[in-house]
């Protein structure tokens, strides 16, 4: 609580680990000075794993008495000196592929204290800062929390009472911080009250909310007073919990607007219905029916978007036009039908209100009757199949049927998982969902392996996958990853293709139906390894992605 320093508290410390056995060593250095801190850890152990910011004074002061210094110094030691050691920690973690930092926020900066508005401040700020390296590291498996701790110390000692310090002792905290840190722990960004035994996980809500402006009138006060009770009505609160959902919500506010005009009224960023009969409407519901022509150059394009290549004398039948059997990929199918999803089709669901931002792809069935024309129109009907509830997420089995000349060519079934929308009541499986098939319990029978190009994604969305998210990488980083990801639909080509060629011979008539399941982001340059097993006609296959150094 006070200034200037001693070794007394440390040396304590130092002497209660030895003496139960455990290594420690004492730093005397202010955690402004991070990088002493930090050398001290690494001269005396070799790395860093943990870093525990508890750090702390008191300058209490009613708002209109906080003279700058009693400002300053608070900022410095909770939030600057939290920012410098965990700073000096970084690099090393990173490097190792692991660390675990906890931030000592307090009660009273997550609901306020009168006298405390420095301490406040600081606390909250330690909370965003937390939240920030919890997004930063999870990549490198540097996990972040925060507790928010009632407990006796040192700085509470004269101002609690001495039977109430027992009762918040220490001793009752410290296993929620083990745990925190402990490696198998997968707990990252969250927020924790702890005291007396109790522990608490806090998160953000928000209310559904009003749009209040119209698209070609201005936004006015009165608007905003008129749907204040729909602003801040909590019923079906939403809880955001990364900023992609937060802006996720906006998005799809300014889509309204523009399409609706921005009738006031509320929005979820969901998809919501007050009971599974809500769905009634959505299930059989009919997209209006959408043509696809193609050209021998959209095959061409698209097998070279997928892997193929001149480097493979039997991949020319793909990529040339002028060969004597040139064929088009089956997989191209899939590309007929995804109008129906990239088209927002999905928004002018009944009964369903989707947020884009939300919308993941989760799995993929295309089945083949017939090879597809090397060039041709076709004509594709898309019907909602299911509605399914998975607890965090809601499913959308949506059927697409491809037709040419009144003949059908082709079907697919895309499973859109709605992130966050689950939880309704409604049903967990479908006798409509095409199923993927486990893979067998022995080693491959086939491997191919292709290395995609750092261009692979820029030349697969030309295919007609335009999101941004596999070219932009501003938009990508605000989606949560470092760099622009490939399409899952290019990692598909790829598989089929490696299948077509080990099995078939490159024979596209051979081809009959694939069913995938989508679960980790490839980054293009990366390798894709495919691994086959024969059993009958059907051939069982699981494609991973990894990098060159990885591969070493």
């Amino acid at each position: 609580m006070g200034v200037g320093k001693g070794s007394l508290a440390a040396d304590k410390v130092v002497e209660e680990i030895r003496r139960k056995g455990g290594k420690a060593v004492a730093n005397y250095d202010s955690v402004e000075a991070g990088e002493k801190v930090v050398k001290t850890a690494l001269d005396a152990f070799g790395r860093i794993d943990v870093v525990i910011n508890n750090a702390g004074i008191l300058r209490d002061r009613s708002f209109g008495r906080i003279s700058d210094e009693d400002w300053d110094i608070i900022q410095r030691v909770h939030l600057r000196g939290s920012f410098l050691v965990t700073r000096a920690a970084w690099d090393h973690m990173k490097k190792q592929k692991f660390g675990r930092i906890i931030m000592t926020s307090s009660a009273s900066g997550i609901y306020g204290n009168f006298g405390q508005a420095n301490y406040c401040a600081a606390k909250l700020g330690l909370l965003g800062l937390s939240n920030c390296l919890a997004v930063e590291g999870e990549k490198s498996n540097i996990h972040c929390n925060t507790i928010a701790p009632t407990a006796g110390s040192r700085l509470t000692q004269n101002i609690l009472p001495d039977d109430l310090l027992e009762a918040l002792k220490p001793d009752y905290v410290a296993p929620l911080v083990l745990w925190l840190c402990h490696e198998s722990c997968e707990e990252n960004g969250g927020l924790f009250e702890v005291g007396a035994g109790w522990i608490g996980k806090l998160r953000w809500e928000r209310t559904l909310g009003a749009i209040v402006r119209q698209r070609t009138q201005p936004m006015t006060p009165e608007a905003v007073k008129a749907n204040w009770t729909k602003i801040c009505d909590f019923d079906n609160a939403t809880k955001p919990q990364r900023i992609q959902e937060s802006i996720g919500g906006i998005i799809e506010a300014l889509n309204k607007i523009d399409s609706d005009g921005g009738v006031s009224a509320n929005h979820t960023s969901n998809v919501t219905s007050t009971a599974t009969s809500g769905f009634a409407g959505a299930i059989g519901h009919k997209l209006p029916p959408f043509s696809s022509s193609y050209t021998e150059l959209d095959t061409i394009m698209y097998a070279l978007g997928v892997g193929a290549s001149i480097k493979e004398p039997k991949d020319l039948k793909f990529i040339y036009e002028g060969s004597s059997d040139f064929s088009c990929l089956p997989t191209f199918g899939v590309i007929l039908a995804q109008k129906s999803i990239m088209g927002g089709g999905l928004a002018e669901i009944p009964g369903l209100s989707v947020n884009l931002a939300k919308v993941l792809h989760g799995e993929q069935y295309l089945e083949l009757y017939k090879p597809l024309p090397r060039a041709g129109k076709l004509k594709c009907e898309a019907i909602v199949a299911d509605v399914l509830d998975k607890g965090s997420s809601l499913i959308i089995l949506m059927d697409v049927y491809s037709y040419s000349g009144g003949e059908l060519i082709c079907y697919n079934q895309f499973s859109i998982f709605v992130v966050g929308a689950g939880g309704f009541g409604g049903k967990r499986t479908s006798d409509k969902a095409k199923v993927a098939v486990a893979i067998p319990n022995r080693p491959p029978d086939a491997v191919l392996t292709d290395t995609t190009s750092l261009n692979q994604a820029a030349l697969y969305r030309l295919s007609g996958d335009w999101n941004p998210l596999h070219i932009d990488p501003d938009f990508a980083n605000l989606a949560g990853f470092d760099k622009p990801i490939l399409h899952g639909l290019c990692t598909f080509g790829f598989s089929a293709r490696h299948v077509l060629q080990q099995f078939a011979d490159n024979d596209v008539s051979r081809f009959k139906a694939i069913k995938v399941r989508f679960a980790k982001p490839v980054y293009p340059g990366q390798t894709l390894q495919t691994e086959m097993w024969k059993e009958g006609n059907r051939i069982h296959f699981q494609t991973k992605g990894f990098s060159k150094k990885q591969e070493d």
